[in-house]
């Protein structure tokens, strides 16, 4: 392999863009027939072709270097691993929608990239989208383009084993940062960045708290309440009962919480965030450790439609499509036979809600930002990519 060219390349990138120099210097290059140009892994090495390098010049090889290295400082990889279990193994159409999402910055950013390049105009689509958004609107009969598992996810067969050399999560969060705060240092000596790193850039440095560890957190105090309430019972004799002759003292019973999640089925919800957002709701729950018949889902628009109890989220069928009375499931999720310790509705928010709260304590998860918030008794999560 023309090793010294490569180098060079990524010597010129750096010069280029110098805010991205700690990161472009932390890829291990690692020589392979196997892949097709240029991928990363989710460790940070760099899989080359050297004939993709022999045939492609110094000015488009920098501009793959700074291509590559963007999957992995967006961190493509675990974005992509948050996706639907329906769309998150099409590698295909992933790895493309992720080249929009860098390629629309480094074509305005005047970066040259090799020839047949994907942007967001190859499909009709608009500039300084995110990948998830531009996803649903790649067409399926889309070439295959690999950028390797480090920004779709998965693995590939020229990856090498895990550990070694390489970087681990934490120090990839760190060049993450150093990244933002040069481009930030970048900006105040007058420079200028392409749209997308000026967000990235500042989600780093001014980080929002994601969702999911907010709707974790709170199931997990609604458990812990429920968990900790006790009762007496006759099923269970308490062992004290062994020094009182004739005399059967009760046990005490720690339930096992229940959770209701009541899923908007009406027609203002959108499909694919629903589905994204019921599964994300499922692992949050499996993470708390509830699961099985601990776990009743209600598709309910003005009325209930469907009561089930899952054990994976990929059973679950939905049916509604009407008007929105979330009432309704709030309603009926707490007069179930196991009546719910925690009531999930996951609904856009343009509902009624119940003039007083339920028995059990009440979880919305918004989904969109378009409605007027719950009452003020209802925890509310606003949930979003």
């Amino acid at each position: 392999m023309a090793r010294t060219k490569l180098l060079a390349a990524r010597l010129r990138a750096a010069g280029d863009r110098p805010y991205l120099a700690a990161a472009l210097y932390a890829l291990h290059v690692v020589e392979s027939v196997a892949v097709p140009t240029m991928g990363v892994d989710r460790f940070w090495r760099c899989y080359v072709n050297p004939a993709f390098v022999d045939a492609t010049p110094v000015p488009e090889l920098a501009g793959v270097w700074i291509h590559e290295v963007s999957h992995l400082l967006r961190d493509h990889h675990g974005r992509a691993g948050r996706l639907p279990a329906t769309v998150r193994d099409d590698h295909v159409r992933v790895n493309l929608a992720q080249d929009c999402e860098i390629n629309d910055d480094l074509v305005a950013d005047g970066i040259a990239l090799p020839a047949g390049h994907v942007s967001p105009r190859t499909f009709g689509l608009a500039d300084g989208g995110l990948f998830e958004e531009y996803l649903p609107r790649v067409p399926a009969s889309a070439r295959p383009h690999r950028c390797g598992s480090g920004a779709y996810g998965g693995r590939e067969p020229w990856d090498l084993p895990a550990g070694g050399v390489g970087v681990g999560a934490t120090e990839a969060q760190t060049l993450r940062r150093q990244a933002a705060e040069a481009m930030r240092a970048h900006q105040r000596g007058r420079g200028t960045l392409p749209a997308g790193w000026q967000r990235w850039s500042s989600q780093i440095l001014e980080p929002t708290v994601d969702w999911r560890q907010i709707l974790a957190g709170t199931v997990r105090s609604a458990v812990a309440w429920a968990s900790g309430a006790v009762d007496y019972t006759y099923r269970r004799p308490s062992r004290r009962s062994t020094a009182q002759r004739g005399v059967v003292l009760p046990g005490l019973r720690r339930p096992m919480p229940g959770v209701a999640v009541v899923v908007d089925t009406s027609g203002s919800m959108s499909g694919a965030d629903l589905a994204a957002a019921m599964a994300e709701i499922a692992g949050v729950l499996r993470q708390v450790g509830i699961g099985g018949n601990r776990v009743a889902v209600l598709a309910c628009d003005a009325a209930v439609a469907t009561t089930q109890r899952i054990a994976r989220v990929e059973d679950l069928t939905l049916t509604g499509g009407g008007g929105t009375d979330m009432r309704a499931g709030i309603t009926a999720a707490a007069a179930l036979p196991l009546a719910p310790d925690v009531i999930i509705v996951l609904t856009d928010g343009d509902t009624p809600w119940p003039a007083e709260p339920p028995p059990a304590r009440l979880i919305a998860a918004l989904v969109g930002h378009r409605a007027a918030p719950p009452p003020s008794w209802a925890t509310v999560v606003q949930v979003g990519p």
